[in-house]
């Protein structure tokens, strides 16, 4: 009989105590399918930012490597180097400055309005022919123009008026010289500069070479010589588009010359409509 008694109370306590416990397994079950779909962005974003950040690294390194280049490139070429880059901004500054100043001057307009005035005055229009030249400032144009007024001034003879035409044209031809002296400097001396960096970074080398002695490395003065020549590199670098550009800036103006001269010549061939030579003969006298 104790032991009927007794029995039932173990089993009950053990039927309580599992019962608490599954609802709490059921609960907890739900909460993990939301953490599923949030997974797969985050690696997501993480990879596309990253790929921006190294795409971004990447165009950064390449701009600049060859500044290093560039510096390195300085370094080991010394003071003449940086010589021979002031001498090089200055020439690119000169020839930039001379297409401007040709251009103003109408090295490169053809002439046709000045042609077109001279065509008029050879067939004894005047008046036409100086006002087809009003208000132009082309090198052309204002000698032209300087030659017709000469001619047409009763106060000079032929040969006072060929000297003041020569006058204009001087100056005209001065004008568009102008820079070409310096430029030609530029050319002469970019060189002498490279040759110069170079003989003194071998004579570099070779003390570097001395001071070592019995331990003189052959590759230390091979590298000192390939340093040396950077110098030489650099100048003719310079040097050759200087000679270029002045060749090519004299060959315009000795275009501009010939043309100006012919016209002048026609000018002066034809006698001016309503001259006469009595006034011209006394201004001689």
């Amino acid at each position: 009989m104790a032991l009927v008694v007794v029995s039932p109370g173990p089993v009950k306590a053990q039927e309580a105590m599992p019962a608490p416990a599954v609802p709490e397994q059921v609960q907890v079950a739900p909460q993990a399918p939301p953490a599923v779909p949030d997974a797969p962005a985050a690696p997501g974003g993480a990879v596309s930012g990253s790929a921006q950040g190294g795409d971004r690294a990447a165009g950064a390194v390449s701009v600049v490597a060859p500044v290093d280049r560039a510096l390195r490139f300085v370094r080991l070429g010394g003071p003449a180097i940086w010589a021979i880059a002031g001498v090089s901004v200055l020439a690119l500054a000169l020839i930039l400055w001379k297409v401007w100043r040709l251009a103003l001057m109408g090295a490169w307009a053809g002439g046709r309005r000045a042609q077109a005035a001279v065509a008029l005055w050879s067939q004894g229009e005047e008046d036409r022919a100086l006002a087809a030249l009003r208000g132009r400032r082309t090198c052309r144009a204002v000698l032209i123009r300087a030659a017709m007024e000469a001619r047409r001034d009763p106060s000079l003879d032929d040969a006072a008026a060929q000297s003041e035409t020569e006058r204009v044209a001087r100056n005209l031809i001065a004008r568009a010289r102008s820079g070409l002296r310096p430029l030609e400097l530029i050319a002469t001396i970019a060189p002498l500069l490279g040759l110069l960096g170079t003989v003194l970074g071998m004579i570099a080398a070779f003390q570097a070479l001395q001071e070592a002695g019995n331990r003189a490395d052959p590759a230390t003065l091979a590298g000192g010589i390939w340093e040396a020549l950077l110098t030489t590199a650099a100048g003719m670098a310079v040097a050759i588009p200087a000679s270029m550009a002045l060749t090519w800036f004299e060959s315009v103006v000795d275009r501009l010359r010939l043309e100006m001269e012919d016209a002048a010549t026609r000018i002066f061939l034809r006698p001016v409509a309503g001259d006469t030579q009595a006034p011209r003969v006394r201004a001689a006298e």
